[in-house]
């Protein structure tokens, strides 16, 4: 690989540059986030912890009502796991909620209570990865951490017209290593954050904003070259693989019966109705019955097909078949589920549940 494939180094004079411009910039322009309007760690902490692979308008509403209901590390650490879950549900990525609540623990068992301040000590944390301890370490404590998220990805490969494959190693360090340099200086924790910002609002992925928006387009070698849009050089997508499974309303004097997913894995802890993934290319007819016996121990009194829901994960592409039967019998047993309970069905949506099993319920009912 050559240098001219990596981009050219940055300098110390570059750099201040840099850093002057795109300060000056954000303080004019950010916007208003309520995370932002906080120095407390633990706040932070929620904010990127929620922020990792969900569109800040999603985020805000959740960061408001989780704070509301665990306003600090004592709050949370102290917190039933399925009260955590029902704040968080809907906002996907469960296991973001299960590493929030084991780390707030660990805080108190091991870091009396606090946030830690150094991002080597973050780390340590469940759930808290390069990124995430960076951005925690600069912006609640001002500590000189880089940060690297995808819009600094494309921020850096633009500007200095890095056009190698930003999932190769050497580029990720690159990566890591500018974004650090930049970070040294005065307000690394809002330098940080006006990278991600110009990278959410102005150097989009589609028609970024050079001119005249973007405070460093003077300094950027991918527009100098007219070719901003092609980078970052990332590998595709692969598309989410299908998946079929079934899922049944099964009711008994008034109540219809919840199950509880394992502690690991796609939506760990979370609540449903029962059912199961399909055989591939299975009908869903000639299996439900089947899969209901081995999951929960019941025979299914003629099930009768109530219609199909959609739900697309990174890397799922879901499709649940919904069944309604008149009742069951037998004696319910876990075979796979953590637990199970008969509830009342308006007290579904007091259950921390997915926007998979939402769907299901809402059709259902």
């Amino acid at each position: 690989m050559t240098s001219l494939e990596l981009g050219p180094p940055t300098s110390r004079a570059r750099i201040r540059r840099l850093r002057e411009k795109l300060l000056g910039w954000y303080d004019t322009n950010h916007r208003d986030l309520p995370w932002r309007r906080s120095r407390d760690p633990y706040a932070i902490w929620i904010s990127e912890t929620m922020l990792q692979q969900t569109r800040v308008e999603t985020v805000i509403p959740y960061y408001e009502r989780f704070l509301a209901r665990f306003p600090d590390i004592e709050s949370l650490a102290t917190a039933d796991r399925d009260d955590v879950y029902e704040h968080w549900a809907g906002l996907g990525y469960y296991s973001r909620a299960r590493n929030l609540h084991n780390a707030a623990q660990m805080m108190v068992g091991d870091f009396e209570g606090r946030v830690p301040e150094q991002a080597e000590d973050l780390k340590k944390l469940p759930g808290v990865g390069r990124y995430t301890a960076g951005a925690v370490a600069s912006i609640a404590y001002g500590q000189p951490e880089a940060v690297v998220d995808g819009n600094v990805i494309r921020v850096l490969t633009r500007l200095l017209d890095i056009r190698s494959d930003v999932a190769q190693k050497n580029v990720v360090e690159r990566l890591w290593h500018e974004a650090g340099a930049l970070a040294l200086g005065e307000r690394p924790g809002d330098f940080n954050q006006a990278l991600m910002e110009l990278g959410a609002t102005v150097c989009t992925p589609r028609s970024p904003r050079c001119k005249p928006t973007c405070p460093l387009v003077r300094m950027c070698h991918s527009y100098a070259k007219g070719d901003v849009e092609s980078l970052p050089n990332k590998p595709k997508n692969k598309k989410p693989r299908p998946v079929e499974a079934v899922a049944v309303w099964i009711p008994r004097r008034e109540r219809i019966l919840t199950v509880q997913r394992p502690e690991t894995g796609l939506l760990a802890n979370l609540w449903e109705l029962p059912g199961g993934e399909l055989p591939p290319k299975a009908e869903a007819k000639d299996h439900v019955e089947q899969i209901v016996r081995e999951r929960v121990g019941l025979s299914l009194l003629s099930p009768t097909y109530a219609g199909t829901v959609e739900h697309v994960f990174t890397h799922l592409k879901m499709q649940l078949h919904l069944f309604r039967t008149a009742g069951a019998e037998g004696r319910v047993r876990n075979g796979g589920h953590q637990a199970h309970q008969w509830i009342a069905p308006d007290r579904f949506d007091d259950l921390p549940v997915s926007t998979l099993a939402r769907k299901a319920f809402e059709l259902l009912q």
